[in-house]
């Protein structure tokens, strides 16, 4: 455009323009009208706090897995009653683990350590390194993985084989770098007479204030976006959040519903699970186990940003309308404010967002095994989350752990009914050891 088009009419600096003084004027009071929308509806979602459901508990006295077990009275999707086939009780841990043998042995020697445990099962996808081999001296039972198929992320066709060896009638899937602590299982069994699907919201270990910082900060746009975990009124399907370092349901349940084979291309396994059993009609808790499960998800600042800056996204499993308004919602009510902020250039509702935020951080502190300064320095980089949350959601990379996958199907687009080309897991195409062989080789796919 030549420099006196500007102001032609019709150009953005003429009188009246989009870039005028008047244009600008009413630009700012369009953007305040939609900040004070968007902060309406963080309040409210952040409301939802105030009622939550208690955080899961050791049972007194209970294994949390003997005896038999019965899906819960009401349930529906396919639901069934697990019966002699699954006699034995206890449950059943599944491992899925890729080159972890730096992080997994803590993981197995609490899990194998706890009563209401019957076995863990790792499933040991392709390693390159000690991983089959340290899973199997700590007692382990070893499922030697096989390439995932085509269509499939590595994490979901992991936990399918390890679904196809256990035998408990209550599993549990826990990620390597979680650390259950004793009462975690049983509280986890006991909390599947209330519901179908169980996930667990853990303690957060971050190494330094900024790690720390980085986390909460992305922790915080989720929690923006989809409220607070544990709200006694459930949301609706397409809203439902899980946090797949540690699930639990009825085997029996899973099996018939072919559940992990259905959510095979997502990346977001955990949260596509979730909503597509919700959809069928389960019910789906996230609960806060803070005092029975601590994470260790990441080693670096780098690796918060790469990693669960990436998957935090749910792009494949939230539609684009709904991205756009979520992706709205954080840069109005978190990035914008303390974005204005740093600037010198606040207006009152600026002032009252950052507030908000503030009060947020301090609340998270609950979710953080060693809670610090970084919380209440994590606002400070709400604008780079959200730009590292708007690169994710449209132009998410689809490679994890040196794979590459290709767009995942359309959310909910295999019916409970219908089967997979690879079929319900069987075992078949797997090598089960026991955990005296050795062998080679928020939550995301591997």
């Amino acid at each position: 455009m030549r420099p006196g088009g500007l102001m032609r009419p019709g150009g953005l600096l003429r009188p009246g323009g989009l870039l005028s003084v008047g244009g600008l004027a009413r630009w700012s009071v369009v953007v305040g009208a939609a900040q004070a929308v968007a902060g309406a509806v963080v309040c409210a979602r952040l409301a939802r706090g105030r009622r939550r459901r208690p955080p899961l508990r050791p049972v007194p006295g209970g294994s949390g897995g003997g005896g038999s077990v019965v899906a819960p009275a009401g349930s529906r999707g396919g639901m069934s009653v697990i019966g002699p086939a699954d006699s034995g009780g206890g449950v059943s841990v599944v491992i899925p683990a890729r080159n972890e043998e730096g992080r997994l042995g803590p993981c197995v020697a609490a899990a194998l350590a706890d009563p209401a445990v019957r076995e863990v099962i790792v499933v040991d996808d392709e390693s390159t390194d000690g991983t089959a081999r340290l899973a199997a001296s700590l007692g382990a039972t070893v499922v030697r993985g096989t390439p995932p198929p085509e269509g499939w992320v590595g994490k979901p066709w992991a936990v399918h084989q390890g679904l196809a060896a256990a035998k408990g009638p209550v599993v549990v899937t826990l990620d390597a770098d979680a650390r259950p602590r004793p009462g975690l299982f049983g509280a986890l069994a006991a909390g599947l007479e209330e519901f179908d699907l169980v996930s667990a919201g853990p303690r957060f270990v971050c190494d330094g204030p900024v790690e720390q910082a980085l986390h909460a900060s992305f922790l915080a746009t989720l929690v923006y976006r989809l409220g607070p975990i544990g709200a006694a009124t459930p949301p609706p399907p397409h809203r439902v959040l899980a946090n797949g370092q540690c699930l639990a349901f009825h085997r029996s349940a899973m099996l018939a519903a072919d559940g992990f084979a259905r959510v095979r291309g997502h990346l977001a396994d955990d949260v596509a699970l979730a909503r597509t059993l919700a959809a069928d009609g389960w019910r789906v808790g996230l609960l806060d186990a803070g005092d029975l499960l601590v994470v260790d998800m990441h080693d670096s600042v780098a690796g918060v940003w790469r990693e669960w800056g990436r998957t935090l996204a749910l792009a494949d499993v939230t539609g684009r309308g709904r991205q756009a308004a979520d992706l709205a919602v954080v840069w109005l009510t978190a990035a914008l404010p303390v974005a204005r902020l740093l600037a010198g250039r606040t207006t009152p509702l600026d002032l009252g967002l950052v507030g908000v935020r503030l009060l947020l951080a301090w609340a998270l502190r609950g979710s953080y095994e060693r809670p610090g300064l970084g919380l209440l320095l994590s606002p400070l980089l709400d604008p780079a989350t959200a730009v590292q949350l708007t690169r994710a959601t449209y132009r998410p990379r689809r490679t994890w752990r040196g794979r590459s996958y290709g767009p995942p199907r359309p959310l909910g687009s295999l019916s409970a009914r219908s089967r997979s080309a690879f079929g319900p897991p069987s075992g078949g195409g797997t090598g089960v050891g026991t955990g005296r062989e050795t062998g080679g080789g928020m939550s995301g796919g591997r």
